[in-house]
């Protein structure tokens, strides 16, 4: 997951989609039934599902320099980038075909 302000991004982004932006801040959260407000006990069920499906093994690999660089550019958490990444890679069948 990554972070980010106003100030990170309001140099990729003109003048009407900040504007945007900081209308949408301002704007009060409605809960309805579809989407209620989360109670502490309904997150705490969100985490252990999310720490319950993943699994995962440590694993050393050699990353090209551009590869660390970009990977690294996503901040704490980049290694979860990375392997959602290979995940997503792999179950594409024409490019794995190309990367042998």
């Amino acid at each position: 997951m990554v972070k980010m302000s106003f100030k990170d991004i309001s140099s990729e982004l003109n003048q009407k989609e900040l504007q945007q932006l900081e209308d949408a801040a301002a704007r009060t959260i409605l809960f309805d039934e579809e989407s209620p407000e989360m109670t502490e006990e309904m997150l705490a069920q969100f985490k252990s599902l999310k720490q319950t499906k993943r699994t995962k093994q440590t694993a050393s690999i050699r990353l090209s320099e551009k590869a660390q660089r970009f990977s690294k550019a996503y901040g704490k958490g980049y290694t979860s980038f990375l392997s959602r990444l290979i995940d997503a890679a792999l179950d594409d069948v024409a490019l794995v075909k190309k990367c042998l």
